[in-house]
């Protein structure tokens, strides 16, 4: 039967599967639409697990805050090329997957996964558009946070991003966006000390002792001489001990509380493509 360019149309702006693609579908369905809608869906499952095993380490990694700015998320959507990383209807996938994250505060990955948009769920998404553009397409991470105050920060080029949760509402927006950055830049492993995990520090103060013992010093002093190198691996790798980047003379922590007194930064996450 005869497929009209209207009907082909339709189809493609139903789907966003290509022209031939839509054609095809419509014919096998002799010209049924919501058949043809099935067809495309199909043919987004057969490529999705024809791509399973490949890699799909570029992608996209984006932040937002809801509306009342207690609540922030990051959400990364993977794929195989930086051609369709930046592709803008790749993008606008990525941030509608994150807009369902903020609006319903899923309790994790999978319960994202399983919220619906247009009436599919996301990972039902993720298949299909595996299929229209022909790469294998992934929700890999989602992640958030919720406090007084939230900030999220997106690095130019969407690879990189950052949620920070404060303990103070209404945090001046370039404080807050300073500190976001800050995590951007110097990749802290914990807001502060207490927050470092216990394997971290018995792994940092081995590392510490055996570095000494190579250099000659006496086993007895290794425990106290190994404690300096953990002091200043806390200030160097946590993030309100850390040398304010716009100002090294104060520590991040100084640099909040002078903004507002007793203001803090509570928790964050951090996630770069690649890592």
């Amino acid at each position: 039967m005869a497929i009209s360019a209207a009907d082909v149309m339709k189809l493609r702006k139903a789907t966003g599967a290509g022209m031939m693609d839509c054609k095809n579908a419509l014919t096998e369905a002799e010209g049924d639409f919501n058949r043809a809608v099935e067809i495309i869906r199909e043919k987004g499952k057969l490529v999705a697990s024809k791509r399973s095993d490949r890699e799909a380490s570029e992608g996209a990694a984006l932040a937002k805050t809801s509306a009342d700015g207690k609540f922030g998320a990051i959400v990364v959507v993977n794929c195989e090329t930086d051609f369709v990383a930046k592709n803008e209807g790749f993008v606008a996938l990525a941030q509608s997957f994150l807009d369902v994250a903020v609006d319903n505060k899923p309790a994790d990955l999978d319960a994202l996964k399983a919220l619906s948009l247009d009436g599919r769920t996301l990972a039902d998404h993720v298949t299909e558009q595996t299929g229209v553009i022909g790469e294998k397409i992934d929700l890999s991470y989602f992640g958030c946070i919720e406090a007084a105050s939230v900030v999220a920060y997106i690095h130019p080029g969407n690879q990189l991003a950052t949620v920070v949760g404060f303990n103070q509402e209404n945090v001046d927006t370039q404080v807050a966006k300073d500190v976001a950055m800050q995590v951007a830049a110097m990749n802290p492993v914990a807001v502060d000390k207490d927050f470092v995990s216990a394997e971290v520090v018995e792994k940092e103060l081995e590392i510490a002792k055996e570095k000494f013992r190579q250099e000659g010093k006496p086993e007895a002093m290794l425990d106290k001489i190994a404690q300096g190198s953990l002091a200043k691996f806390f200030k160097e790798n946590t993030l309100l001990n850390q040398a304010f980047v716009k100002d090294n003379k104060v520590s991040v922590k100084e640099y909040l509380e002078s903004s507002s007194k007793g203001l803090t930064a509570t928790a964050f996450l951090r996630v770069t493509l690649g890592e």
